[in-house]
């Protein structure tokens, strides 16, 4: 889905309330779901319960290819699709729910700079942990890929996702990087982002914004996925304030989804 249809939709479903049926779509969690997936899933499923927003989450083996953009997760309120997360940032923002309102123009300003880095570097030093590291690609990300395929797409599409990722990485030079290149990147962003979060609560003071859902997403996912290795928990876990934020985020806004 182009971002002009991205804009139209969002503008068209500004005059309908909530729907209390929306759900959220994802692949299978605890055999299909990549680590770069979970990321983007984890962080659109806290914006929603950040925002106090209804929905459900609902996971099918075919969810990337059921996607407008062929990526997850994706969300259908009404009538609309809407994939990935800045999209439904900005279609959520047109019902009326925006994390960042109270902010001056700085300070949004700063959150979209810090944003682009958390994409930059951990959302590329994720994709090259997946998908490039092979031990990690090997054992674990094309297995899950293809899970619920039949030969030889099992072999195919993993194959196809690699080299399509593995170009991605190549437009900034992270296709070229070691382990230990990949693991200093992280360790300067979460040591950027340790140093913007301070004592606070969240990034900007005592309420939460949109950073502070993206953040959690991939965070979260770096202290609580298994991997070889286990290089970015480690580094993730350097960082105290980083992981109390992710404990105060999960009991304020997911508690509820153990009950």
């Amino acid at each position: 889905m182009s971002l002009v249809l991205d804009a139209v939709q969002s503008s068209l479903g500004a005059s309908e309330p909530w729907p209390d049926d929306t759900t959220l779509f994802q692949q299978y969690q605890v055999e299909q779901i990549t680590l770069p997936d979970t990321v983007q899933c984890i962080a659109v499923e806290t914006f929603l319960h950040i925002c106090g927003l209804n929905f459900k989450v609902e996971q099918r083996v075919n969810a990337e290819e059921m996607s407008p953009s062929g990526q997850v997760p994706f969300i259908r309120v009404g009538a609309y699709l809407i994939s990935e997360f800045d999209p439904i940032v900005a279609f959520v923002k047109s019902k009326g729910f925006s994390l960042s309102e109270d902010l001056s123009d700085t300070e949004r300003s700063e959150m979209k700079a810090y944003m682009s880095m958390v994409e930059n570097i951990l959302g590329n030093a994720e994709l090259y942990m997946a998908w490039i590291n092979p031990e990690i690609a090997n054992e674990v990300t094309k297995p899950r890929y293809s899970c619920s395929q039949p030969w030889p797409l099992k072999w195919i599409l993993p194959w196809m996702k690699q080299r399509q990722v593995n170009a991605r990485l190549a437009t900034s030079d992270w296709d070229s990087k070691t382990v230990d290149d990949v693991c200093k990147e992280v360790r300067m962003c979460c040591g950027a982002l340790s140093e913007r979060l301070g004592d606070k609560q969240y990034f900007f003071g005592d309420k939460p914004t949109e950073l502070d859902a993206m953040v959690f997403g991939h965070l979260y996912t770096l202290l609580t996925t298994v991997l070889p290795g286990g290089h970015f928990t480690a580094v993730v876990q350097d960082f105290l304030n980083l992981t109390s934020f992710c404990k105060r985020i999960e009991d304020t806004y997911f508690r509820l989804d153990d009950q």
